[in-house]
């Protein structure tokens, strides 16, 4: 391939990932190539990447079972949910983490450095915007609110500061790990109320996030496209929405003019082109930064909007890089 109009966009995700279906289907209407590879699983049944780098430049092939693509003349990458690097099954406990590391660092490390290509988003740039310190401290300096926060693995801390709260406090994770409980159940983690009495010296094992409950009337979902911006107002009875998605409610909201600059400020901070912002709304309409996802879902949203996020994102892995 040769020219910027016929440079392909590149779609790094598994073969279950019916949202990456979605951009896809624009980007084929609008006549622009795309590969679509897993290369956590796809270079173990049939694909295959080399590299090769020199004084004069780099050069470099993916192939899959149906393309075959110069990584020179890849327009955009978009990172969405690939499968996680990991070798071939039947090989011996120390061989498969070799491998999967020599995976994760060569083949990942390849894909994070193709010239000229426009990242949405880029890799590293994901890895260093998931850190929920990082997020916090990066909303307090673009003008966010931000609900008083501690992380310690102090328990006379964590229970002095949960008792200071008037408002009460809650417990939020600091990544979301797998979790298994006694019998091998996987359990998910979700946001809720501590009690300052609950907090024990178990606390001390690893750090924890322990902030002020927001008096919040709803919550609010930002989907941030480069400089386009969708707000979804979600109502739940829940304190985390996303333990009951099917009993919340999402209706389309207008984003307030200094909310959406303080948007703009964190995404050029963190050198990001796509996040999806979670905010919580008081009763005299303040709007609380609770974290960031920068490869977030938003597919679940009402139709129109969802459509309108698509063709975002559509547009930016369309115009390739800005120069």
């Amino acid at each position: 391939m040769s020219g910027g109009r016929h440079r392909a966009v590149l779609v790094l995700t598994n073969p279950y990932d019916v949202t990456a279906d979605v951009v896809v289907r624009i980007l084929a209407d609008r006549r622009v190539p795309v590969v679509r590879v897993d290369p956590g699983a796809d270079l173990h049944t049939g694909a295959s990447l080399s590299a090769t780098y020199r004084t004069n430049g780099q050069r470099g092939t993916l192939r899959t079972p149906s393309r075959e693509l110069d990584i020179t003349d890849v327009r955009s990458v978009w990172l969405r949910r690939p499968s996680p690097y990991e070798a071939p099954p039947g090989l011996a406990e120390h061989d498969a983490k070799f491998i999967s590391a020599q995976a994760f660092w060569g083949t990942g490390g390849i894909l994070a450095c193709l010239p000229g290509a426009h990242y949405v988003n880029h890799p590293w740039r994901i890895r260093n915007a998931e850190y929920k310190p990082a997020q916090l401290a990066a909303a307090a300096r673009c003008g966010f609110l931000v609900p008083d926060t501690v992380i310690t693995a102090d328990p006379n801390e964590a229970r002095d500061f949960c008792a200071y709260q008037p408002g009460g406090a809650v417990y939020k994770p600091l990544w979301d790990s797998r979790y298994r409980n006694a019998e091998g159940t996987a359990q998910q983690v979700w946001v809720r109320g501590v009690d300052p009495a609950e907090i024990t010296d178990a606390v001390s094992a690893c750090p924890h996030l322990f902030q002020a409950k927001v008096p919040k009337v709803f919550d609010v979902r930002v989907t941030a496209v480069g400089d386009r911006l969708f707000g979804v107002r979600i109502d739940s009875p829940d304190l985390d929405w996303r333990h009951r998605q099917d009993l919340m409610t999402c209706t389309p909201i207008e984003i307030p003019g200094a909310v959406a600059r303080s948007v703009a400020a964190y995404l050029a901070k963190l050198d990001l082109v796509y996040g999806a912002f979670d905010f919580a709304v008081t009763p005299d309409g303040a709007w609380y930064f609770f974290e960031c996802n920068a490869n977030g879902q938003w597919a679940w949203q009402p139709a129109e909007t969802t459509a309108a996020i698509a063709d975002a994102l559509a547009d930016q892995l369309e115009k390739g890089p800005d120069t």
